[in-house]
């Protein structure tokens, strides 16, 4: 299998909405905030069975309601296509 062809955050983000360039690295990070606990235990739980679908995983953190998600490509060392069709899915189940 070959690594996605590297595109890179400043691309992914003219593709996206409320997402924002990482610190210190090629990667695309978004803070998603629910309702309570149980709201972004249910977002993740989604994003993770469609994430382990397209073998692309996401960096992520929570607490009660917020999920901080990290999107990169490792295999190419920085964003590809793969964060921005894995964006678009988390931004459309978040509502």
């Amino acid at each position: 299998m070959t690594a996605p062809a590297k595109i890179g955050a400043a691309a992914a983000l003219a593709q996206l909405t409320g997402w924002t360039p990482a610190e210190g690295k090629d990667a695309i990070e978004k803070t998603f905030r629910f309702a309570d606990f149980n709201a972004a235990f249910g977002f993740m739980t989604r994003v993770a069975i469609e994430a382990d679908k397209r073998d692309h995983h996401p960096e992520w953190f929570n607490v009660y309601n917020r999920v901080e998600v990290t999107l990169t490509t490792h295999d190419c060392d920085g964003v590809s296509d793969r964060d921005v069709q894995l964006a678009k899915f988390m931004d459309a189940i978040a509502g």
